[in-house]
């Protein structure tokens, strides 16, 4: 039985105000609280410098919060991590592929930080790279691969586990149209066809999908959380281009 079984709730994800700052002068997140649910598409959005990357980092547990709770399909991080943590899988920011192994080896290495395996991590290798449209590269070295191939690459590896919450943070940076509109649809058929639940960061409101929830942080704070026209009725926008530049150039609390 994989770890992250066992317990169920209705969300995947439960962050309860949660607070960090790299230095006691300025907090780079204050009291963030929202929910990701189980099988739904959560976009955490906001500009470059909101707080996006440290809420990921508190949330994969690179670092702890100084004050509130993060739980991880209802596991908590600070006195369950290793339920926590089973129960996701993270593709961060800053690519980590080996480019010089092929791309089953780097997913065989991955199986075995997981403690599956070799026959089982060969199995699900070959599953999640077939739902990725990534079954033809098993035996290429990511070297050989575009960008969009090797963030594809990276998401199967982390479902290899099968997670409940898959987080990623920034997925597309640096890839060019084509690549990033297929990570994109990738992750939300995923998410529609798994039933898995994803919190996705980005600074970038055309990869949010209608029927996805919308969490707005900006200056390390949450303004506005819920569904698109929620957060549109919110700023009193007429979409959600306008409700967020509306959001993200208000500087009061």
């Amino acid at each position: 039985m994989d770890l992250s079984e066992g317990k169920t709730s209705a969300e995947a994800l439960q962050v309860d105000g949660v607070s960090f700052g790299y230095t006691r002068a300025a907090k780079a997140l204050d009291a963030v609280s929202f929910a990701v649910p189980a099988g739904g598409f959560t976009a955490l959005l906001g500009p470059n410098g909101a707080g996006k990357s440290t809420l990921m980092g508190l949330i994969t547990r690179l670092f702890a919060p100084e004050t509130g709770t993060i739980r991880v399909c209802g596991h908590d991080l600070r006195t369950a991590p290793r339920g926590a943590l089973a129960a996701m899988g993270v593709v961060f920011q800053r690519p980590t592929l080996d480019l010089d192994l092929t791309v089953e080896q780097n997913l065989r290495y991955a199986g075995a930080l997981y403690g599956l395996s070799r026959g089982t991590a060969r199995e699900r290798s070959r599953e999640v790279l077939e739902r990725l449209d990534l079954a033809d590269r098993v035996g290429s070295t990511v070297r050989t691969l575009s960008g969009g191939m090797r963030r594809r690459v990276e998401i199967a590896r982390a479902l290899l586990h099968r997670p409940r919450l898959l987080i990623l943070d920034e997925p597309t940076v640096g890839l060019d149209i084509d690549s990033r509109r297929d990570i994109v649809e990738h992750v939300h058929r995923l998410c529609r066809e798994e039933s898995l639940a994803v919190l996705w960061a980005t600074h970038l409101i055309d990869e949010i999908r209608p029927g996805d929830r919308v969490v707005l942080l900006h200056r390390g704070r949450v303004r506005a959380a819920g569904g698109i026209d929620a957060v549109v009725d919110a700023a009193r926008a007429s979409d959600l281009a306008g409700a967020y530049q509306r959001l993200t150039a208000t500087l009061a609390a």
